[in-house]
Order: C-alpha cells, then structure tokens, then sequence
C-alpha cells in the first residue's frame, strides 16, 4: 500500500507546534546551610519542519515530548535556575540549535514564589532557631510569568505576572458617565478601587548582540512601579489608574517597550443599612465577585509597535 506524503490540495496544513506542557521542576540551590528556592511550571512548544508527520505519520523530525521534558529537568541541574526569563532562553536556545527541524521554540513559565520563615531569637530545643535557613512559606500575592519564544536568530520576551491583588479604600471616585434608561448606577465620589492584575510586559531585547536585561531586578522594579502608580494615582476610573501605572513602568525601564493589562474590577457595593436605623458612612460594604467590569489596555513607548496579543489568555 502506498502512502501519500502529501495530501492532493485544497486541505493543506496550517500552523501547528508539539510540546511537553506543564512541567514542574523545584530547584533547590545550597548555599552551605542556606538554601534557596526556584519552583518553575514550564511548558515547550516546537515548530518547525513538521510536515510528514502530519500527511504520513512518519516521525522521523519528532523530538518526543518526553525528551523535552527530560531537557527541561537536566537543565535545571547543568545550568541552574537564576530567573525564569535565563531559564526560558537556555532551553529556547537548545530545541532550535539542537534539532535542524525545529525551526521556533516557545518556553512559558510560571514561577511560584517562596520567602524564608521568620524564626524565633530564642534557640530550639533541637536545632538553634537563629541557624534556620532551610524553612519556606508559599508566597500568595502573585504568580510570576515569562514567555521566551526563539527562532534561531531573534528573541522575544515578555514577562508578566497575574492574580496580583490590590485595592484603594479610598482616593477613588466614578461620576460623569454616560446614562441611559438602563442606567441605574449611583454616582459615587468616594469608591474602593479593587483588582486583580494580570499584566505582560515585552522587553526590547531582541537578540544576542545586545546587553541582556537583569531579570530578576526588572521583575522587581516593574511590580514595584506598577504597585508605587495604583497607589499614587488619584483615581477618577480604573483606566486612568491603569494608563498610569503602564506610563510608570515605561518611563522608568528602558528595557521595556510595551504593557499590557486586564484589570477585572472588583466592586465593592455600599450596603444599604437604612432598615436597621444605621447610616453606613463608606464602612460597610458588599464585595460582588461577579459580574465585573473588565477593563483591558496596551501601553506602548512612542514609536512602538504593539505585539502582546490583545487577549492574554492566547499568552
């Protein structure tokens, strides 16, 4: 029986790529009696020459996942873990120079982040309190993303984080909207601002020639200027606060181009206390987790030209 590589036209393959998703790797680093903690979910995704394997079944350019999976664990020993960006570009790099088929690779990873525990000043009984450097407790504030994607000559990097919480009691206000006769929202002059941030920033660093960005400085200093805007910012909607906290990070970091985010906001409802003989004077309120505005913007340095996809999920 004879085998068509190729299908007769019109069906033809469009874009496709293969990969080993969600690999969980914890990399522990010791220092003498200090630890430190990496914990990276990383998925690869490889495209390239992949042809035959769609028309015939033949396998013959297929790295299998498994191997990428493997390479994702090896590597955490070979070349450790110094930022989840670092990491994401050895790999990248690896999948594409490696395997003359695999023309792109695109490595996504969340990291989850680990602060030591705070020990007492007074001895344990079995091990002295102030030699504890080896206890952790999970972070909740944020989950930490990049996405590095490789084509053998230039790079993509855009970092991101999400689920990272915040909220003004105060110095917020929403009036002066349009109004219709389904409009039954009150003015209000002194409002909780709420959200939970899902943002993905793109770095100018393009390819090897150029100075490569500290990772793990920029991630610090962007959250820290995102977070320095949402409360500085006197508010009169969340797109003014968002707008601003994506100038900040702009203005502040040369080594990024371009911001994103989609902020849900998360109303908070004055509770009518009237029935009970009470005046609810902005103390009580009605957190509703749905539904909710979701409010979504680009900020992009002038001269720029956008490339974070519009809908996050799709990063």
């Amino acid at each position: 029986m004879t085998v068509n590589s190729r299908p007769a036209r019109p069906v033809i393959l469009g874009q496709n790529q293969y990969g080993k998703a969600e690999n969980r790797v914890v990399k522990i680093t010791r220092d003498g009696a200090t630890h430190h903690i990496k914990d990276l979910n990383v998925s690869v995704a490889l495209s390239g020459d992949m042809e035959d394997v769609h028309y015939s079944g033949s396998n013959a350019h297929v790295l299998p996942t498994d191997t990428t999976k493997n390479t994702v664990f090896a590597f955490a020993k070979e070349h450790g873990i110094e930022s989840a960006e670092q990491f994401g570009i050895h790999l990248a790099r690896h999948f594409v120079t490696s395997q003359e088929p695999i023309q792109r690779a695109r490595i996504r990873i969340e990291e989850y982040s680990w602060e030591r525990i705070a020990t007492s000043d007074a001895n344990s009984q079995f091990i002295g309190a102030d030699e504890v450097k080896h206890s952790f407790v999970r972070k909740g504030q944020e989950t930490r993303l990049t996405q590095i994607t490789y084509d053998g000559s230039s790079w993509e990097v855009v970092s991101g984080l999400k689920d990272l919480t915040v909220m003004n009691s105060t110095n917020s206000e929403f009036w002066g909207y349009a109004k219709d006769k389904y409009t039954t929202l009150k003015e209000a002059h002194d409002r909780i601002l709420a959200t939970s941030v899902s943002s993905r920033w793109r770095f100018n660093w393009t390819d090897d020639e150029q100075k490569m960005p500290q990772w793990e400085k920029s991630y610090e200093q962007v959250k820290k200027h995102m977070l320095q805007a949402f409360a500085e910012t006197y508010s009169l909607s969340l797109q003014q606060t968002m707008y601003q906290m994506g100038a900040r990070i702009i203005n502040n970091r040369s080594e990024i181009d371009e911001v994103r985010f989609s902020l849900p906001n998360k109303h908070h409802f004055l509770v009518d206390l009237e029935p009970f003989g009470l005046k609810n004077d902005n103390e009580v309120y009605y957190a509703a987790d749905r539904p909710y505005g979701l409010i979504e913007a680009t900020i992009l340095r002038d001269g720029c030209e956008p490339r974070i996809p519009v809908d996050l999920t799709n990063l």
